[in-house]
């Protein structure tokens, strides 16, 4: 049904009164549990050190000390913890009263696997998935995989959240994400095997992301203009924050995976009552010919803002036929489309490798564990308010690639600080995720900016969908840190300063009008650019 502009059908009630302020408080605080479940893999799968379990057997205090090989990892002698002397060998030599090193040289010794477990230290935790089912060793590709898994179900979630929010209503698929979390985060504590973990985990991703985007867009559409652009650029981020901030406090005071489980899940419960607090949108109502509910919402509003409502807020008037639905399709149809999307899905793909590899690379910072997630976490809250702050007044690409010049070239700094200086190392890390932060919140309204009405939608789909490949790919990048521990930071720097290169090729948004359709989109700078870079570099050797 056609009907005058929303806005200012409303446009009667106050832009910050009680309804509107309850509304951006609540969906803020139905946002803190997406702190939680982003990150507490940082713990639950985090490796202790560990070695091959020695069982009880009567050997002197030389073999004892000497029965599991050193080796040297990133430049340091370390006990090996894969393999161990064999039991045999070593019991007939302890037995016979000869000394290592003395009277053996334990380099002639054969090796054994651990086929009799592990021994983990619990300095730091009492357990974690990887002790539980030891995913070391042979089993250490698990490690990745397994966090990978859950930003797999983020990705599947984003598929969908998106279509069911737009049929079934954006309350519903609010709560029943919120509970899906819940449900599956306190199903994984009684997991009895690795598998059971992953599947339930994969099912906990798919409530993710879905939580997530359900709230923006319901407070998007329930608030005034002035408190849509608040909400969304830092309210949603910041209470997302805190409860990424919260949890290596509650983290450090429990220390066992599955009681820091069942706490997550059991906060949740607190958002139950939230139902009755936070209404449907009333856009989404009037897109369903439900105007009679969409006008009671408003008129509640009215009430607790204490403002008169008209007699009649909503008036249908004629049908008119729907307009155009786009695809990804129509996205490769058009020589400047593909260049745009092809450089954001760059982008965005370059910028989820580096925020989430740091992000979950703080439990392998010198230093205490939680500590460090901690100081990740709040590095973060600057990084909002000051590019909301600087959204207002600065051009996009400028300010973009030069947070992720920062973001980068702080990452490829790294690798030069000795050991000795971890605090120096650590200070260059959060200045890294400062960077990538802020890059992080910039891309999302430069995207929205970048593309026409007709295709934003589509356009931020996919570059969402290359975002959650990304942060995929974000713990195998980690990973390569267990063979040299500057990889990481060389490969996640090198692609941030590439991808700093390619910003520019984009179009400049700010104090540009949103274009409504294809034609009024900007052109793309790079594909002049690059094909004409290609045309002389094929003339330079052909001559034509």
């Amino acid at each position: 049904l056609r009907m005058k502009d929303y806005e200012e059908i409303v446009a009667f009630l106050d832009q910050w009164g009680c309804f509107q302020k309850a509304v951006f408080l609540l969906l803020c605080v139905s946002i803190i549990p997406n702190g939680f479940g982003a990150f507490n893999l940082v713990f639950l799968t985090d490796v202790p050190d560990h070695h091959c379990f020695i069982p009880d057997l009567n050997l002197s205090e030389e073999w004892r000390k000497s029965i599991i090989p050193k080796t040297v990892l990133n430049g340091k002698q370390e006990l090996n913890r894969c393999s161990r002397y064999r039991l045999d060998v070593v019991q007939n030599l302890s037995d016979r009263g000869l000394i290592p090193g003395r009277d053996i040289n334990l380099t002639d010794l054969e090796e054994e696997r651990c086929v009799d477990g592990w021994s983990y230290s619990t300095d730091i935790y009492l357990s974690t998935v990887v002790t539980e089912f030891d995913l070391v060793c042979s089993d250490q590709w698990a490690q990745p995989f397994t966090t990978s898994v859950f930003f797999i179900g983020v990705l599947v979630g984003s598929f969908f959240s998106g279509q069911l929010s737009d049929r079934y209503g954006r309350k519903p698929i609010l709560f029943a994400t919120m509970a899906a979390q819940t449900i599956f985060t306190f199903a994984q504590v009684f997991s009895t095997s690795w598998t059971m973990f992953v599947i339930l985990l994969f099912f906990n991703g798919l409530g993710q992301i879905s939580n997530f985007v359900a709230a923006l867009v319901l407070g998007t559409e329930l608030l005034s203009k002035t408190m849509r652009v608040l909400f969304t650029t830092l309210g949603a981020f910041l209470f997302y924050c805190i409860g990424y901030m919260t949890l290596p406090w509650i983290a450090f005071g429990i220390r066992d995976w599955r009681t820091l489980l069942a706490v997550l899940s059991a906060t949740s419960v607190v958002y139950i009552p939230l139902w009755w607090f936070i209404p449907e949108s009333p856009r989404w109502l009037i897109t369903q010919g439900r105007v009679m509910e969409a006008e009671v919402i408003v008129r509640d509003a009215a009430r607790k803002n204490k403002v008169q409502a008209p007699s009649v807020i909503f008036r249908e008037s004629e049908e008119i036929p729907p307009g155009k639905k786009y695809t990804m399709l129509d996205v490769l149809k058009s020589s400047k489309l593909r260049c745009i999307t092809l450089m954001c899905l760059l982008l965005w793909m370059a910028i989820n490798i580096g925020y989430f590899g740091l992000s979950l690379n703080t439990s392998n910072l010198s230093g205490n564990p939680f500590l460090n997630c901690f100081l990740s976490a709040i590095t973060e809250v600057p990084a909002y308010i000051v590019s909301s702050c600087l959204l207002r007044k600065c051009p996009r690409r400028v300010i973009l690639s030069t947070f992720l010049v920062i973001g980068g070239g702080v990452l490829l700094l790294i690798q030069f600080i000795p050991d000795t200086l971890h605090y120096v190392a650590l200070a260059l890390e959060m200045t890294g995720k400062f960077g990538f932060t802020m890059a992080f919140t910039i891309v999302y309204i430069y995207t929205a900016e970048i593309y026409p009405t007709v295709l934003r939608n589509v356009g931020m789909g996919m570059c969402s969908s290359a975002a959650r490949i990304g942060s995929i790919t974000a713990p195998y990048v980690i990973y390569l840190g267990t063979y040299n521990k500057v990889l990481p930071y060389i490969l996640m720097g090198s692609l941030t300063i590439a991808s700093s290169v390619v910003n520019f090729f984009l179009p400049e948004t700010f104090n540009k009008d949103l274009p409504e359709t294809v034609e009024q989109m900007q052109e793309c700078h790079g594909y002049s650019f690059i094909h004409s870079f290609i045309h002389s570099f094929i003339h330079s050797f052909t001559g034509v």
